[in-house]
């Protein structure tokens, strides 16, 4: 039987907009995914200011290539050589990153044609085109203050701030949202473990735009046959200069070394917080299989993090090392949603 005051085709209307927003932020997730893994294989290779101008490269809305191309290119930037291998993956990671910015827009605009749905989160969709509005501007900001570590920094905040948002998003459209949201601990407690898992991340991103992987030559120690004293301060001390390009890095070995410590500090907070979340979750015989990859996830985290030391951070552990960081940060998102859920006891 029909409900009064809507139709046949309105009801199908409805759910037609509704199957094209799980396509939208399907397709977003597995975007954002790609666009967070270039940027830190961009980063990686130092690639960052390979582009020096944004949103093209060299003038061009491609890397140069031909001998016009790269004569127009030598005339804007005479001192900047270009680099194709290089530039191309600043190119890759921009035109991804505008491909998701599309995808984004539709979600805001489909959330404006479902707006008459109570339980539709349309907050939630417009919040995230202003965050990737955000975001452009930081990719823009990356390149024309040349890397300076606190808008890198920044930018990678709201890469993985559009990873989560979007994960939860997904979340409010494919599940039943018309019943309240009762917090009980468990909620309280997988929430908290993202919040510092998230931190730590930052802070793994505070050391690479510092270029402090260096800043200690000892897997469990900081440099012990050095008589260092670690500047912590001067460690997170955010600088505004841009007049000079911070590629490479311009904090002393005694600051590089205080933000790698911490980092490492951060680390065992992060295991020994999701090894007592193990515990106490398993006697509720709830989310025990994912709390258990996160743990798992944790040591290999850990043990990347050292062998990036003890092997000068080469390309491809330095990679994986950023991919477990972002596939933590998915399964933690994915802990606190299902927490809601008394059902559950994946």
């Amino acid at each position: 039987m029909e409900k009064i005051g809507t139709s046949y085709p309105e009801a199908k209307h409805t759910e037609t907009i509704s199957k094209a927003a799980v396509y939208l932020v399907n397709s977003a997730i597995v975007l954002v995914l790609m666009v967070v893994l270039m940027g830190g294989w961009t980063r990686i290779n130092d690639a960052g200011l390979s582009c020096p101008d944004w949103p093209g490269c060299f003038g061009q809305l491609t890397v140069p290539q031909s001998d016009a191309q790269l004569l127009s290119a030598e005339m804007l930037y005479p001192n900047i050589e270009v680099q194709p291998t290089k530039s191309w993956l600043e190119m890759i990671h921009r035109y991804l990153a505008a491909t998701l910015s599309m995808l984004i827009l539709g979600l805001a605009y489909i959330a404006i044609l479902m707006r008459k749905n109570p339980h539709y989160p349309y907050l939630l969709s417009y919040s995230l085109l202003v965050l990737v509005g955000l975001q452009a501007m930081l990719g823009m900001w990356t390149v024309t203050l040349k890397l300076l570590p606190i808008v890198v920094t920044t930018h990678l905040l709201g890469g993985l701030l559009t990873t989560v948002l979007l994960l939860i998003l997904r979340h409010k459209i494919v599940t039943d949202n018309s019943q309240p949201i009762k917090w009980q601990g468990a909620n309280t407690a997988a929430l908290i473990g993202l919040l510092i898992l998230f931190l730590q991340i930052l802070l793994g991103g505070w050391t690479s735009s510092n270029y402090a992987g260096w800043g200690c030559s000892d897997w469990l120690g900081c440099n012990p046959n050095l008589n260092i004293k670690y500047n912590f301060s001067q460690a997170f001390t955010v600088s505004l200069d841009a007049t000079y390009s911070h590629q490479g890095g311009r904090l002393p070995l005694s600051a590089r070394g205080g933000i790698q410590i911490s980092h490492k500090i951060g680390a065992l907070v992060v295991l020994v917080y999701f090894v007592g979340l193990y515990c106490w979750l398993l006697k509720t015989h709830r989310q025990s299989k994912l709390i258990s990859s996160l743990v798992g996830l944790t040591l290999l985290q850990i043990v990347l993090g050292l062998l990036n030391i003890v092997f000068a951070i080469p390309t491809l552990l330095a990679m994986a090392h950023h991919l477990v960081a972002v596939v933590m940060l998915i399964a933690t998102t994915k802990l606190w949603l299902a927490s809601f859920d008394p059902k559950k006891s994946t």
